[in-house]
């Protein structure tokens, strides 16, 4: 089918072009074809006429974007299984509907998080510095040890999709998972439940994997870290504003903490200058849902919920606010 007029669909950054020929196929597309996000004033002027988005993390969706869209926007499709950056009542307020990327990317993020825990606790990334700065080495019994995971107890904060997959692979690598929920026990999980005060003074690896709101804007910060044991680390693939980061380069600076890797950070893309001079800190940048195949289908689910509001006028499964949507 070709697109129609009133059909056009703004997508405010690159995508998988195997994503971008079925969009393609169904809307009047406008692709911001850069790696760059949009500046805000330019998103705000391309949103208007705009039946439809396909947004970013990094687009700040608020009560003056969804004025921009005026009446023709009735949908958004967040690139992301987070939604942090949107105002899902203001939306609902503007008969907008709001849907994300559950599911998907739920394994990827994870093996990413073994990845960190792994390169963290084995001081992968200290030995690959060591060998391109050319600094002489000799293997030696006692030189760049580090820890297994075998044996350790994982403490995940946030059982969710992703947190329950991290907790499968990291009982793979043998360790004892303990999870702690702000709402409380999972009924289905086969881990035990604590505090989340007790799950910090016992884990010898903390898993972050909640979502930013303003419960768990620095819920880890300086009181946190300080209950954690001195040879324990910290990882986070969740949201960067979850933990405090100048808190945690003190922590780790001063050995409050044995270390901490991080996929998210506090200002996005900025990070903590701090966090950059300790070699006890392993940093990927935002990389959790980073393969092609994830990003392909996290891009389906986009198009998916796009066609469903505008070309099928229903409601997508994926909404975060099914109360929004227009009577047809």
């Amino acid at each position: 089918m070709s697109p129609s007029a009133g059909d056009r669909v703004l997508v405010t950054r690159r995508i998988a072009s195997s994503v971008v020929a079925k969009l393609d196929a169904y809307f009047d597309l406008d692709v911001h074809d850069s790696e760059e996000p949009l500046r805000r004033d330019e998103l705000l002027d391309r949103v208007a006429g705009a039946a439809g988005v396909l947004s970013m993390v990094s687009d700040r969706i608020d009560d003056a974007f969804l004025r921009a869209g005026d009446k023709d926007l009735r949908v958004l499709a967040n690139y992301a299984v987070g939604f942090d950056n949107i105002d899902v009542a203001a939306a609902s307020r503007h008969r907008v509907v709001i849907a994300n990327t559950p599911n998907v990317l739920s394994q990827a993020t994870a093996e990413l998080t073994l990845s960190l825990m792994l390169a963290l606790v084995r001081r992968v990334p200290e030995g690959d510095r060591i060998l391109r700065s050319a600094t002489p080495w000799i293997w030696s019994p006692t030189w760049m040890i580090g820890r297994g995971l075998a044996g350790g107890t994982l403490g995940i904060v946030g059982l969710g999709r992703i947190g329950k997959e991290v907790a499968r692979l990291a009982i793979a690598f043998g360790m004892d998972v303990i999870y702690a929920n702000r709402s409380g026990a999972v009924a289905d999980a086969p881990y035990r439940s604590v505090t989340l005060e007790e799950l910090l003074a016992t884990a010898d690896v903390v898993s972050l994997h909640c979502p930013l709101n303003d419960e768990t804007r620095h819920l880890i910060g300086a009181d946190e870290l300080a209950r954690m044991k001195p040879d324990a680390v910290i990882v986070n693939t969740a949201r960067g504003p979850v933990i405090d980061e100048a808190a945690l380069v003190v922590a780790v600076r001063d050995r409050v903490i044995a270390g901490a890797a991080l996929d998210v950070f506090e200002r996005e893309p900025e990070v903590h200058s701090g966090l950059l001079e300790l070699d006890s800190v392993v940093l990927t940048p935002h990389m959790g849902s980073g393969t092609a195949e994830t990003r392909e289908a996290m891009g389906e689910l986009c198009l998916d919920a796009l066609k469903a509001v505008i070309i099928d006028e229903r409601c997508p499964r994926n909404a975060l606010n099914p109360e929004a949507m227009r009577a047809p």
